[in-house]
């Protein structure tokens, strides 16, 4: 079982690793079969629920596809990264949903402010982790993301969110 602080903890240490890019540290906070899920809000202003019928904001059904969107960014073949976003994350009103042996989930809010072109962007919404507890290390086996804005004025990515 993991205790409050530690949990804490471990969403405040992934949270800052995308702030200073570091990002082979961000992606050991994955387990290599995680789900990645950001749906999009449809025309009646409801969440989609399936990511291979439906458009979703973000979807990825293993850290290979992170991995992918890392190497993008780190070669300068993602257009989101170029120029340079730097981004601050906050983390608040963590709860935990439920815990056993194996597993805890968790769910929070967070505001990231992006800066690039001399604009300074507000991201928020909340997430749920599924943060996998039986390794050695709790890793992230399950992330669902829901952007609350309703505009985006630049490219989208990972560390927006």
């Amino acid at each position: 079982m993991l205790s409050y602080e530690s949990i804490q903890t471990f969403l405040y240490q992934e949270a800052r690793a995308l702030d200073e890019r570091r990002w082979d540290d961000w992606l050991a906070f994955y387990a290599p079969d995680v789900e990645f899920y950001m749906p999009s809000w449809d025309d009646d202003g409801e969440l989609t629920t399936d990511p291979q019928r439906e458009v979703s904001l973000m979807y990825y059904p293993s850290r290979a596809g992170l991995e992918d969107r890392v190497f993008r960014i780190e070669t300068e073949r993602a257009a989101s990264a170029i120029p340079d976003t730097r981004v601050g994350h906050a983390v608040n009103n963590i709860e935990v949903l439920k815990q056993d042996e194996s597993s805890v989930e968790v769910r929070f809010n967070w505001t990231t402010h992006a800066y690039r072109y001399s604009i300074v962007d507000v991201y928020f919404g909340h997430s749920t982790y599924t943060i996998g507890i039986s390794g050695a290390k709790p890793v992230i086996k399950r992330k669902y993301v829901v952007l609350k804005n309703d505009r985006i004025h630049h490219w989208l990515d990972v560390y927006h969110i």
